[in-house]
């Protein structure tokens, strides 16, 4: 499903509407997990909100998406957000990093179940990653009142801000900061791609750069949390399934490599007296992949500032950022050493981090008691290479679980990433049906 696909005209939240049988999803015929009786009030609210979100960001050509943190498109976003609680009767709450989390309950009371994700995206990225894991959010909890559930503990839904970093740098900057693992000097002093600081594009977005910094409180009111996020990658297409729960999250982290030259005229410079820093680039770039391969790692160099970045004048210096993930630490670090001539910098790290078990084999028996996952496997069980505020969180001491939806192509911060409806309907399902389990549990 294009986002383009999406229902045009604005469904009523909460509204009692089927999803078109062009979508050829289960719920269509009101099956559901175990609750089709809701199941139309789900896909009306998730076809609604796709519809709503699919212009925001878009590039002109349609190829791809550009929501940067603190930014026009970033700030359509959250007042999106913001509606979206509002139409619900949601107290909404920002935190200092600027996070929202929107609570249905008394979130002082006690420690509440939160599920969500995040709304920016890489430079030409796919519509799901992110957007997928909020909207199905908000489409859950009508799903849990259309059920009549009472739940025992409040339930969140939360919109995490710069998770990909694409503009400053820093992945998942705003978890990073609420927890305290991101300092707030150095976040309001990154710099994007033309010069401006964090703590600039935050006066610009109308916020006070010294609020910045870690909230003990907005993390105290956090006592589960679920990310539901499509699959980077094809585990579940090849399973057959259309929802996995998370395993454990690969260690991965970035690294800013500095090439220096001597600047100088195209035209009139011989080659055998250029100081040319594209060349160390070209070298640098070649020996990432060697190294990788031999570490069995994934390496990769996305992002690349030349000065001047003149067409006619030999560069002064190349900033090159590289990204290194694997099953292990020890295959990243082999990837590092390989690289020591070129005295790598690191900018962000996330060593591995295992999603709470308890947790997950918690999830997955709620949702294999509802017919989900093969009979004799049960549900898919899967590790990510890809970083996500799950992760921080978990490493923060939150007990944290992840659901997987299917992406038939398998591509992700790209154009080309996509889920089919049915299987986004199922992943909605699938999570109200999670936070059921976990919202009810202890009531007697």
């Amino acid at each position: 499903m294009r986002p383009d696909d999406a229902a045009s005209a604005p469904v009523p939240v909460g509204a009692a509407t089927r999803v078109g049988a062009a979508g050829g999803s289960a719920l269509d015929a009101g099956a559901g997990l175990g609750h089709g009786e809701a199941a139309p009030v789900g896909a009306a609210t998730f076809r609604r909100a796709w519809a709503d979100l699919a212009p925001v960001g878009r590039a002109p050509d349609g190829a791809g998406y550009h929501r940067f943190a603190w930014t026009r498109e970033d700030h359509t976003l959250r007042e999106w957000f913001a509606g979206e609680a509002a139409a619900r009767g949601l107290d909404l709450v920002t935190d200092r990093a600027g996070n929202q989390w929107a609570w249905w309950g008394d979130a002082d009371a006690t420690p509440g179940v939160v599920t969500g994700s995040h709304l920016d995206s890489v430079p030409g990225g796919g519509a799901f990653d992110g957007p997928l894991g909020v909207v199905s959010a908000f489409a859950a909890l009508d799903v849990l009142r259309a059920r009549g559930v009472r739940p025992a503990r409040p339930l969140g839904v939360a919109a995490f801000v710069d998770e990909e970093g694409a503009r400053f740098g820093v992945a998942c900057a705003g978890s990073r900061l609420v927890t305290g693992v991101l300092d707030a000097d150095r976040a309001r002093a990154l710099r994007d791609a033309d010069g401006t600081t964090m703590a600039d594009a935050l006066r610009a977005a109308g916020r006070d750069p010294a609020s910045l910094g870690p909230d003990p409180d907005a993390l105290a009111r956090v006592g589960a949390f679920v990310e539901l996020h499509v699959e980077q990658g094809r585990g579940l297409v090849h399973a057959g399934e259309p929802v996995g729960v998370g395993r454990m999250i690969w260690p991965h982290g970035r690294w800013r490599v500095e090439l220096r030259g001597q600047a100088n005229h195209a035209g009139t410079t011989p080659l055998a007296d250029r100081d040319d820093p594209m060349l160390d680039l070209a070298a640098f770039v070649q020996h990432v992949r060697t190294a990788a391969t031999t570490a069995g790692a994934l390496a990769t160099v996305g992002k690349v500032r030349v000065e001047p970045n003149g067409v006619n004048a030999i560069p002064s210096q190349v900033t090159a950022w590289l990204d290194v993930r694997a099953e292990d630490e020890d295959r990243v670090r082999a990837v590092l050493a390989a690289l020591a001539t070129w005295a790598p910098a690191e900018e962000s790290w996330t060593p591995v981090t295992w999603l709470d078990a308890d947790l997950a084999d918690d999830v997955a028996e709620a949702l294999g008691a509802t017919g989900l996952g093969a009979a004799d496997a049960g549900v898919p069980r899967l590790g990510t290479g890809a970083g996500h505020d799950a992760g921080i969180l978990a490493a923060a001491g939150v007990p944290t679980a992840m659901l997987f939806v299917r992406n038939p192509t398998g591509v992700s911060h790209a154009p080309a990433e996509d889920a089919d409806e049915a299987d986004c309907l199922t992943g909605v399902d699938a999570l109200a049906t999670t936070l059921e389990h976990l919202l009810t549990r202890d009531r007697a």
